[in-house]
């Protein structure tokens, strides 16, 4: 009876906080897959390409905030524990995502209507900031030895569940309003759903338990004051520097295969919306699938050889994929390319970032992943659906994007090189004696 009630504990502690994850990353994909209906709402001018870069640029803004509030926020949470943050950080998220939501159109009230919309967006990235860090530490440190890979991989894992919810959403919206519909007012429905979530996860998440770890290091050596550990931080900038082109990889190929897709699939292949919808929904079930898979693989083998062999498969494939695809646009074809790009990217993040909370000191655990993973989404891969939007312009060539990917995965592939440069990385076997030591029995 105890291992089972040992058991359903640690599940029940993964679901909790991976819940608030789960509805940061909703209202960013929400924003990412409306992209075209939020331009016209609030950014309305003669050219519908400079609508969709205003939209597509206030999405990216969002990103811009994630490093002040990995470091403020971040600093909150490693002085005053991970569950306190935790909290901090869903309570924000909210704010902005019921920002966003409500404010009138641009029609309405001029120019405080995208004025609105951009505060709503900083919000939400500054909470964002630390929420993905928060919540890979917090797994980390409940994980039973062994299994650290596989628990941090549901950090990830539940980015993937929004997006399938989010595009099951769009699907079932497609189908029961006009497109004209859902370019005027549609689009809000999806977050409005987002707030309505929001008190179930507030309820969730007040019930967590402060993590082990961090009341042992806090018995020892006491709080790390804000001051003392942004002096860490600074100290420790080249694993900063590092962790940031680890993420790169991540975050880029990410943001590609899930909140530009829709747009890339409607506006650049000119496939329906609901093929792009479709795509998308099937990238989260793929994703879904392999972060995990991946992240118990690590467990096995090491983190560094699944790391460097899909950064290296990211660099030789991701332009000869796009090229093929676009030289004609189908949906079965579209589908197969987003499908191997998933398999890259969460082959390499089932492995990254459980990597990224093992090379940051302690003591600074939470605000170090913070920092390097918000660097690398505000300068790479939050505009990557921007800047793919602005090359394909510039260049005409629709493939172009591949050369981004091939960027990406270059930066991880040099920061796995580095980071395991005179490093050994020690494998731990799984404890599977007892069923209670592994989260899935």
């Amino acid at each position: 009876m105890t291992q089972a009630h040992d058991r359903r504990s640690q599940i029940s502690s993964v679901f909790r906080v991976s819940s608030g994850n789960f509805l940061e990353m909703y209202d960013f994909f929400v924003f990412g897959y409306y992209a075209v209906a939020i331009g016209k709402a609030f950014f309305p001018t003669g050219s519908e390409f400079a609508q969709l870069m205003s939209a597509l640029m206030t999405f990216g803004a969002g990103f811009l905030m994630r490093p002040l509030g990995a470091i403020v926020l971040g600093a909150y949470i490693d002085h005053h524990g991970r569950r306190k943050g935790l909290l901090l950080t869903l309570f924000l998220m909210a704010v902005g995502t019921l920002t966003v939501a409500l404010v009138p159109t641009y029609a309405s009230i001029g120019l405080m209507a995208p004025i609105i919309v951009v505060i709503g967006r900083l919000i939400q990235g500054f909470s964002a900031g630390v929420e993905l860090g928060g919540v890979s530490v917090y797994l980390s440190e409940i994980a039973t030895p062994g299994n650290k890979g596989f628990y941090v991989s549901w950090q990830s894992g539940s980015q993937q569940v929004a997006v399938i919810v989010v595009a099951l959403l769009g699907v079932w919206l497609s189908s029961i309003l006009p497109p004209e519909a859902m370019l005027d007012w549609g689009w809000r429905i999806p977050f409005l759903i987002g707030c309505l979530i929001v008190p179930l996860i507030f309820l969730l998440r007040r019930s967590l338990e402060e993590t082990e770890d961090f009341l042992a290091r806090q018995k020892s050596a006491g709080h790390p004051t804000p001051r003392q550990i942004l002096r860490t931080l600074a100290q420790n900038w080249q694993v900063v520097i590092i962790g940031m082109l680890l993420v790169t990889m991540t975050t880029v190929s990410f943001y590609f295969i899930t909140a530009y897709t829709p747009t890339f699939g409607k506006e650049v292949l000119k496939l329906s919306s609901l093929d792009s919808l479709l795509v998308t929904l099937c990238v989260g079930l793929s994703n879904l699938f392999w972060l995990p898979v991946m992240g118990a693989l690590s467990d096995r083998i090491g983190r560094k050889p699944l790391m460097l062999t899909f950064t290296a498969l990211m660099v030789v494939s991701a332009y000869p994929a796009l090229s093929w695809l676009v030289a004609a646009p189908s949906f079965a074809r579209l589908l197969e390319v987003e499908l191997w790009l998933s398999f890259l990217y969460g082959s390499y993040n089932g492995a990254m970032v459980v990597a990224l909370t093992e090379i940051v000191p302690a003591e600074l655990r939470t605000t170090g992943f913070s920092v390097a993973y918000s660097l690398a989404t505000a300068l790479f891969g939050g505009f990557t659906p921007a800047i793919s939007t602005f090359l394909i312009e510039m260049t005409g060539n629709r493939a172009v994007a591949g050369l981004w990917l091939m960027f990406a995965g270059a930066c991880g592939l040099v920061a796995t090189l580095l980071a395991y440069r005179g490093r050994t990385e020690v494998v731990l076997p799984p404890i599977t004696a007892r069923p209670d030591m592994a989260l899935g029995g």
